[in-house]
């Protein structure tokens, strides 16, 4: 989130030589987070690349990336599998099944799912036959999703031990948060329902993730599409149209047990993990606007609490919409051994990588800038308290200016390599980062010291997006056919 199907895992297993604790000895993915970890090193990677919004009328793509540092085409986009539709807005992305069904022989990881959070389709899309280059297998129509659950905007998609696929879904067919929930598709991609119980619905919705050693899913709450989709305005914070709460179910049967209010410290809590260690009762949730991470965790009578573990100090600036820049955290992730905890802040353009080994207490030992707003060549200076105004150097790769902010990221297996996507949502980057628009989306690649800490650009790995035979387009999620640590959850 190596190889999509069993028989091809069993190739490059024997090729490696190593790993016996492979996916293909019972069910798809791996015992355990810690077996994961000594997987075989990632040689493609599935980017989700969006038209939608840009301006040019060409369906979304599914592009594949060859990250084997021995290849000819080392960093470059070697497959693009284009959706049947124009208008989707290919966002997050996951599996049919990963590591909660590795007890099932039955099962493999053998479909991708892709949300179209505009159009609010759903596609399947086949990596077992080429790896290399996946086929197109199924669509679940918008109007089916709507016209049997109410449901629409889908976004985030969980494989579940059962063999079903769970998926968010931010709002109704009319943009209406109020209309959210949580879509049930069967192992062929039918629509079965919703999976919480009737008025258990959350009041905002967007991520979630489930622990079912502790009998519980916790989600996240972005905001009305309503508003969303139009581009961000601060009043529609103001106006309630944006969400600050997590929501606590019973796993699995879909009952709302707590809602918690983050308040001012938790406006527009996006990306949420638990630990990957399946026994932990503890977990992190970025909160965008606040630009904070918030620590939750549970509390000895079984209710939930949180509290801010990092901040991020908005930046004083000049020449810029607002007096003060949030960093505006818009994803994050947990190394598998549950030791480092990396986020990005899509405004200000740093990366910043935090040893979480005591939960509680985590300690930054690691950043690097890739962009941002007040990068050097930009009109906009950030201003120090004494008066005194600067900008970031960010350098080139490959010769390349580095354009917008950080804003999705995957982790290598082994911790080693973070891959970095620029674009967030299309009419979010055409008013933050125009440029990015018109120029396209770059991928990046970072080596991570999983010893001290510490982050570093790879000079030679830049994919660029902006070179595509249908012209520049955005690159969003990205995933490795054979799981990873945004995708696979532990039972």
């Amino acid at each position: 989130m190596a190889s999509a199907d069993v028989d091809v895992v069993v190739i490059e297993q024997a090729t490696m030589g190593e790993n016996k604790k492979s996916c293909c000895s019972t069910g798809p993915g791996y015992a355990t987070p810690l077996d994961a970890m000594v997987g075989p090193r990632e040689s493609l990677i599935y980017v989700t690349c969006v038209y939608t919004g840009t301006g040019k009328d060409k369906p979304d793509f599914l592009g594949t990336i060859d990250v084997d540092p021995t290849s000819k085409t080392y960093s470059q986009v070697i497959h693009r599998l284009p959706m049947p539709n124009v208008g989707d807005e290919l966002h997050h992305s996951g599996w049919n099944a990963c590591s909660s069904c590795y007890g099932d022989s039955k099962t493999s990881r053998r479909y991708l799912v892709l949300p179209a959070l505009v159009s609010g389709r759903i596609y399947a899309v086949d990596t077992l036959k080429d790896p290399r280059a996946p086929t197109f297998y199924k669509a679940v129509e918008a109007s089916d999703i709507s016209g049997k659950t109410g449901l629409a905007y889908p976004h985030t998609a969980h494989c579940l031990a059962s063999g079903e696929i769970m998926v968010s879904c931010l709002g109704d067919k009319d943009g209406k948060a109020e209309g959210n929930g949580f879509l049930l598709l069967d192992s062929d991609f039918n629509v079965k329902g919703r999976w919480e119980k009737p008025g258990h619905s959350p009041l905002f919705g967007y991520d979630y993730w489930y622990q079912p050693r502790h009998k519980t899913m916790i989600s996240t709450s972005w905001g009305a599409p309503a508003a969303f989709t139009k581009g961000f305005n601060l009043q529609d914070v103001s106006d309630g149209l944006y969400g600050r709460h997590l929501h606590v179910y019973n796993w699995p049967e879909g009952e709302l047990k707590q809602t918690i209010d983050l308040g001012s410290d938790g406006l527009l809590p996006l990306e949420i993990r638990f630990l990957h260690d399946p026994t932990k009762d503890t977990g992190f949730v970025g909160c965008a606007l606040s630009s904070n991470m918030v620590r939750f965790f549970k509390n000895s009578d079984e209710s939930w609490s949180h509290e801010v573990a990092m901040k991020v100090k908005p930046v004083k600036v000049q020449n810029w919409i607002l007096p003060e820049m949030p960093g505006l955290i818009t994803d994050f992730l947990i190394s598998l051994d549950d030791r480092f905890l990396y986020f990005v802040n899509w405004l200000h353009g740093d990366i910043r990588q935090y040893n979480i080994e005591d939960p509680k207490s985590p300690v930054l030992v690691g950043q690097v800038f890739v962009g941002g707003l007040f990068q050097k060549g930009s009109p906009v200076v950030a201003e120090n308290d004494d008066g005194t105004t600067y900008q970031v150097d960010v350098p080139e790769v490959k010769g390349h200016r580095l354009l917008g902010g950080p804003q999705m990221i995957q982790l290598s297996l082994d911790g080693k390599r973070l891959y970095v996507t620029n674009s967030l949502f299309s009419k979010w980057d055409k008013q933050f980062y125009p440029e990015v628009v018109e120029k396209g989306s770059h991928m990046l690649q970072l080596d991570a010291n999983t010893e001290k800490g510490g982050l570093a650009i790879n000079p030679n790995f830049y994919v660029d997006f902006g070179a595509q035979p249908d012209g520049p387009c955005l690159a969003h999620e990205m995933r490795y056919p054979g799981g990873d640590c945004t995708s696979d959850i532990w039972i």
